[in-house]
């Protein structure tokens, strides 16, 4: 039985403080290096303890195996401008040494029956407390900025209507969400064509300074 919740929890908020220093410290080492960050912004949260309790209810995980059982009492959410970028971010948290992976789900390219699309990493993650080392379980959320504007809007009707859309709603809240990937697959077009554009250019640059020089 949990008798304090601040002390329950308090491992978990310490996680998520300190990884959202270290992810957004890999966004700022790109920038330092001149390169594009393939992360745009980091968020993190500890679940609500009302959250908490309608999913030990839902899922029947119980008090004594909560710790064991529910991943994402600790979350974080990497956002990220490209697609592409989504895996290369998987990438470099595979090559880390302070977390631990257990799990991965690839949403992104197996959609949900909703139309969701994520990368979802579950983990373990050391926490040094007063008392010694302890590991947490926690979870970390890849997706690109389109799909976490429609993975929040629909979380946000899900909680307001219980999940229990009307057929017409959830074939439209599908049709959003692959037009929001289509946006995302439009956007690596457009980048993609102006690196070509801008090599072209270069390549051009350099063969004329070449024809000078004769």
């Amino acid at each position: 039985m949990i008798k304090n919740w601040s002390d329950f929890l308090f491992p978990y908020e310490q996680a998520v403080g300190e990884l959202k220093v270290k992810l957004r410290g890999i966004r700022k080492e790109f920038i330092q290096s001149d390169k594009r960050s393939p992360i745009e912004f980091v968020t993190g949260r500890v679940k609500p303890i009302d959250s908490i309790k309608e999913k030990m209810k839902r899922r029947y995980v119980s008090e004594d195996r909560l710790s064991q059982d529910m991943e994402d009492i600790a979350g974080l959410r990497i956002m990220c401008p490209f697609v592409d970028d989504i895996y290369v971010v998987v990438d470099i948290l595979r090559r880390r040494s302070d977390i631990n992976i257990l799990e991965e789900r690839d949403y992104v390219n197996r959609e949900k029956a909703s139309g969701y699309r994520s990368y979802h990493i579950v983990f373990e993650y050391p926490i040094e407390l007063v008392g010694g080392e302890k590991k947490i379980l926690a979870e970390i959320q890849v997706r690109t900025l389109a799909m976490n504007f429609w993975a929040t809007v629909e979380h946000s009707l899900n909680y307001k209507y219980n999940g229990e859309f009307p057929e017409g709603l959830k074939k439209r809240l599908q049709q959003s969400a692959e037009t929001a990937f289509k946006l995302d697959e439009g956007m690596s077009e457009i980048r993609d064509e102006l690196i070509e554009t801008q090599e072209d250019g270069t390549k051009d640059g350099t063969k004329n300074e070449h024809n000078r020089d004769e």
